[in-house]
């Protein structure tokens, strides 16, 4: 398929110098128009019981209903069997699925379908992914050059939602910078991630469209959330080797996944299947 946007770096050019990063927690000036970022760790100082959070029930990740058995592990390698017999096939993002237990990420009423292959609403119109559409884009994203090596370098999250995904790539990335622009789930991945204190997790409260480019170049970039093209900003904040996945609104009409590899010579894109993904949006809510 032929790209729908022209690459927006000289590839003879040396690559610039980058800034060091900010030390976490930061807020950023509100004129600014980047996100504001808070470590992942930091406390918030809201009572342990409150479970209303900007209009929506919240997710309670302590611990799920009595009886229900989801903390077994086993529970979690059945899902990871289904994976493997669906065609995914990487053992790093197989162990990741068995490490992270996808019902500490959903409301309590619906922890019974956490591990079934379905999305599930997390409030605010927004879902999380169904584990197969989770693990397929994230084993492409390790597909991608900078994938050869153990661990991902830097990525970048479009779309924190609930912080599940986040989650998973603290496994096989070295640093993670999430974004997500909606205030309530930003701070419902919060509340889901604290628990698991992951250092190399940073969650970003701002506009996914323009990227985070303190955080730049990435060695991958992906997206939960799709529109008619691919911001520039993302490519442009990729490395060169680097990978995006993401969902992307094709000429008929339908979504489908996208590969966007960077290379010295240019920018190649791959359509694959079709997906279902709620639209990208600017600007924070």
């Amino acid at each position: 398929m032929k790209s729908s946007f022209k690459p927006p770096f000289n590839p003879t050019a040396k690559a610039p110098a980058v800034a060091s990063r900010p030390a976490f927690p930061v807020r950023l000036k509100p004129g600014e128009g980047m996100p504001s970022a808070t470590k992942l760790v930091a406390a918030d100082g809201r009572p342990a019981g409150d479970t209303t959070k900007n209009g929506f029930r919240k997710s309670v990740p302590a611990a799920a209903p009595d009886g229900v058995g989801l903390d077994s592990h086993a529970v979690r390698a059945r899902m990871v069997h289904k994976l493997a017999a669906q065609g995914v096939s990487d053992a790093r993002v197989l162990a990741a699925m068995g490490r992270v237990e996808r019902h500490r990420f959903v409301d309590t009423a619906l922890v019974n379908q956490a591990y079934e292959d379905t999305s599930l609403p997390i409030g605010l119109g927004q879902t999380i992914s169904k584990p197969n559409v989770v693990a397929r884009m994230l084993e492409l994203l390790c597909q991608g050059a900078a994938g050869k090596l153990d661990r991902l370098g830097r990525v970048l999250e479009i779309g924190t939602g609930c912080g599940y995904q986040a989650a998973l790539l603290s496994h096989l990335a070295n640093e993670v910078y999430s974004i997500e622009r909606l205030r309530g789930l930003h701070d419902k991945a919060r509340e889901n991630l604290r628990a698991l204190r992951l250092p190399n997790v940073h969650l970003l409260f701002g506009d996914g469209m323009i990227g985070y480019a303190k955080g730049a170049p990435y060695a991958a970039i992906i997206a939960a959330a799709g529109g008619e093209a691919i911001p520039p900003a993302w490519v442009e904040q990729l490395a060169v080797g680097g990978r995006l996945v993401a969902p992307l609104q094709t000429a008929a009409g339908v979504q489908a996944l996208v590969v966007v590899d960077k290379t010295p010579l240019g920018v190649k894109q791959t359509l694959l299947e079709a997906v279902h993904f709620v639209p990208l949006k600017s600007g924070t809510s």
